[in-house]
């Protein structure tokens, strides 16, 4: 008896040792795995070929009661695609393969997962190098695949295509479906939350346009995340990144689309979208206040971190993630949001098992109200002082007995229907009445812009001027003496430009703006003013300043902008010896900052926006030297069929491409010259176009003229225009790129620092548009996730015609010792206007 005890134990152990064993490569059909039978491997039963992936029954998050079949990246510990996310087992339930498939039973012996029903018999389970679970048949054919069923993430190798949706996980430990859906469709890819879309990656300014084909799939390869046409060679949109062996995109549980990569040991996030935490709808939990005014800088790949809040009357529930409720009392909704029927609604309390949210959105100006139904995830705080916004709960028992009620709400008949109008067709009607009772006093009085929504502006009692004109999406409209209130009577004066004059202004919640009060209001003067708003107060990206708002007055055309508090960048480069000297790290953000600003106008809009007039006055600058691109009353809009034609000249001299001189189409590749020639300022400090002083004695050059000296002589200095551009292509050619930086930063930059910007410079100012780089590109370049390319040398040559005429028409000024200044005429054709030669053919090209 005891020989037997002993015999019996030792195959115990010898079985145990057995089913314990994890395998590689592939498993045979008969085969049963659960946690506690691969304990001593965390569970993990197969590995691929070089144990790149492992198959696991896994537990994220450490936690002891739900366990996923996963695929797991081995080296980062990710996963990858999980089979049962919505019905976790226990650690003692088993994952168990036959000829029919795969099928996950509990311990009552339930099916709680399972592949379908397969065309053939299965032969084998193989995991492999990519990371994908197949089951194959005798033949070595595939029958079913893990990569055709992603859950949240994709890997090299794995296709989403369009139709196709990620889905995300509710937590990190807990796998089962959440609330956030990524969808790839026709054209783009999207993020969801409860069918509301809160960003598309043709929005995203990473990303860039290459065709307007039909998506067929999304990918991530060695090199970037794509959307592909029908092959791989045509990408529809991409974003290019370092190149890497492992890289993956989840749609992460608080539903961020982030892609990744791995490279030893590190894990490094490459790209996420959305890049402002606030557009999350879920930011600060249900109801509460998302606030972006402490946004960090787009710098970093990684989503900002919002600062959460709640709501006037509202509490916040297990700190600011949990979301906040209603206080206890009752309150009364403005007289818009009232109808007869919608006074004094109480509101529940969160422990009610279900209940109806209702927001309800005022603009104070027109007395319109707005209203949003079912599902409200966050709020965002924008600072718009003419919006109020309400919330109003009402119980909903889940015990409804009423069959016309529930008929009504399964046709589609408003919630908010049933629970303000209980009375039925009677009250119904009488709030009708009072609707249009009410459109027509608002219509006698004047039209507001509605929800974004376009809506004409025409005059009444003279507040508006005669000219109507029609701007979707509206920013608020100031009063022209709330303006003049806020700015002291226009007293700080902070800038000046071609169209206008900017005030310091604070508005009365205490915001800081900057008021710019346009000066030039003949015909082009209002064009610009609409086109400014237009164009900006549609638009909203952290390197594009900010239009809160506009006064059009009685003759009175202003621009309420948010406040930069450090001004422009030409002020802060060019600012003279009173001014601290910007660092090298602190140009490569400002560079950064602008060409993001300017990727987001080209790609990231619905129409491609070309700014016009990119140059250093119209850079902003705040705290830690963000930047962001002001002053759009150039820009024109542009449909992706559109190839760019303009009728008229606009731009400022010394940042207009050559294109402008030949009639050839202007495209968003003339903003990048623009920004080549900005690059060079930041790399140097000076201008362009900057004078160099040579002393010399004013005898010499009487002996040289008259050939007669008295023996006297005085000093003087000779002062020249050196052209920049042709400068650096110079130095570039001889690899002397230390003569091109600041002297004022003495030292503190290194040499392929220097060289790095150079080179993107000028690239950017190739004469051949089709030769520049796109703004994308150029971010990536900066960035350092996209390789430096070689400029080149044929399409840079014209710098040296203008750096020629303009050194032969550059104006001479002689200072003697009195201080008296002398211009000579140049001896060709140009002329000379306001101590600068001009070269007529060629002066919308050259320096400034």
């Amino acid at each position: 008896m005891k020989h037997i005890l002993s015999f019996s134990f030792i195959f115990l152990l010898f079985a145990t040792s057995v089913s314990g064993y994890t395998f590689s490569d592939h498993i045979s059909t008969n085969f049963t795995a659960s946690y506690l039978q691969f304990i001593s491997n965390t569970g993990t039963f197969l590995l691929s070929r070089n144990k790149t992936f492992k198959a696991a029954i896994y537990n994220p998050g450490n936690q002891q009661t739900s366990f996923y079949l996963c695929i797991i990246h081995s080296a980062s510990n990710t996963i990858i695609w999980s089979a049962n996310r919505d019905a976790p087992i226990s650690d003692s339930d088993k994952m168990n393969l036959t000829v029919k498939g795969m099928t996950i039973f509990d311990k009552n012996g339930n099916s709680k997962w399972s592949t379908p029903r397969l065309k053939s018999e299965v032969q084998k389970l193989q995991l492999t190098e990519m990371g994908n679970l197949v089951l194959l048949d005798q033949s070595n054919e595939s029958l079913w695949e893990s990569f055709d069923h992603p859950t949240d993430t994709i890997v090299i190798g794995q296709r989403l295509s369009a139709g196709s949706s990620l889905s995300s996980a509710s937590s990190s430990s807990n796998l089962s479906t959440g609330n956030y859906i990524m969808t790839v469709t026709s054209s783009d890819a999207i993020l969801q939350w409860y069918g509301q879309t809160y960003w598309k990656l043709s929005r995203d300014s990473k990303a860039y346009k290459n065709s307007n084909d039909d998506v067929e799939y999304m990918a991530v390869n060695t090199r970037g995340f794509y959307l592909f046409g029908h092959n791989e060679t045509v990408h529809v949109y991409e974003v290019g990144l370092s190149v890497t062996s492992f890289r993956f995109a989840k749609l992460a549980f608080n539903g961020l689309f982030t892609v990744s990569s791995f490279s030893g040991t590190n894990l490094k996030q490459e790209f996420v979208g959305p890049d402002d935490g606030c557009q999350i709808p879920l930011a600060c939990g249900r109801i509460g206040l998302c606030n972006d005014n402490t946004l960090t800088s787009s710098s970093s790949p990684s989503s900002s971190s919002p600062v959460c809040s709640c709501p006037s009357n509202f509490h916040g529930v297990s700190g600011n993630l949990g979301g906040c409720v209603p206080n206890d009392g009752s309150r009364s909704l403005p007289l818009a949001c009232s109808n007869s029927s919608t006074n004094n609604h109480s509101q529940s309390d969160s422990s009610v098992v279900s209940f109806l949210s209702i927001g309800y959105g005022v603009r104070n100006s027109s007395g319109s109200c707005y209203m949003i139904e079912n599902e409200l995830g966050s709020i965002s705080n924008r600072g718009e002082v003419d919006m109020l916004g309400l919330i109003k709960t009402n119980k909903v028992w889940i015990d409804i007995d009423d069959d016309d009620e529930q008929d009504s709400q399964k046709d589609g008949f408003p919630v908010i229907a049933a629970v303000l109008l209980p009375c039925g067709g009677m009250i119904l009607l009488l709030v009708l009445g009072f609707f249009l009772f009410w459109r027509k006093f608002l219509k006698s009085k004047k039209q507001e812009v509605i929800l974004g929504k376009q809506v004409s502006i025409s005059h009444s009692s003279g507040d508006l001027d005669s000219d109507p004109f029609c701007i979707p999406g509206l920013p608020m409209r100031f009063d022209y003496e709330e303006l003049e209130v806020a700015t002291d009577n226009f007293k700080t004066l902070i800038g000046s430009g071609a169209f206008g004059v900017v005030y310091k202004g604070v508005l009365p919640d205490k915001t800081i703006v900057a008021v710019k009060k346009i000066i030039n209001i003949g015909i082009q003067g209002k064009k610009d003013f609409f086109a400014e708003i237009a164009v900006i107060g549609n638009i909203h990206h952290i390197n594009l300043v900010r239009l809160k708002g506009f006064c059009a007055q009685r003759g009175h055309r202003m621009l309420v902008y948010e406040y930069m508090n450090r001004g422009s960048l030409d002020r802060n480069i060019f600012g003279g010896s009173g001014q601290p000297v910007l660092e090298w790290q602190e140009r490569l953000d400002v560079a950064l900052g602008t060409a993001r600003g300017l990727a987001y106008l080209h790609s990231g809009c619905e129409q491609k926006i070309i700014h016009c007039d990119i140059k250093p006055e119209n850079i902003l600058l705040h705290d830690q030297f963000q930047a962001k691109i002001s002053d759009f009353g150039l820009s024109k809009l542009l449909s992706p069929e559109q190839s760019g034609l303009f009728t008229t000249m606009r731009g400022t001299r010394g940042y207009l491409a050559p294109e402008w001189l030949t009639n050839s189409a202007i495209s968003e590749k003339t903003d990048v010259y623009s920004f080549g020639m900005v690059l060079l300022e930041l790399i140097s400090g000076r201008k362009n176009c900057s004078f160099r002083s040579r002393s010399h004695s004013m005898d010499d050059e009487h002996n040289n003229s008259s050939g007669n000296n008295n023996g006297t002589s005085s000093n003087s200095s000779t002062t020249e225009l050196v052209y920049f551009p042709l400068f650096a292509l110079e130095m570039h050619e001889q690899k002397s790129y230390m003569d091109l930086a600041d002297p004022r930063l003495e030292g503190r930059v290194t040499f392929d620092e220097v060289e790095k910007l150079v080179r993107i410079a000028l690239c950017c100012v190739h004469e051949d548009p089709v030769l520049r780089p796109n703004m994308v590109s150029v971010v990536g370049m900066l960035d350092g996730g996209t390789p430096l390319p070689q400029p080149r040398m044929e399409c840079l040559n014209f710098l040296r015609f203008y750096g020629r005429r303009f050194s032969e028409a550059s104006v001479i000024a002689e200072e003697n010792e009195h201080g008296s200044v002398r211009i000579q005429q140049p001896r060709d054709s140009t002329r000379v206007v306001s101590g600068f030669s001009y070269i007529s053919s060629q002066q919308i090209s050259g320096p400034r």
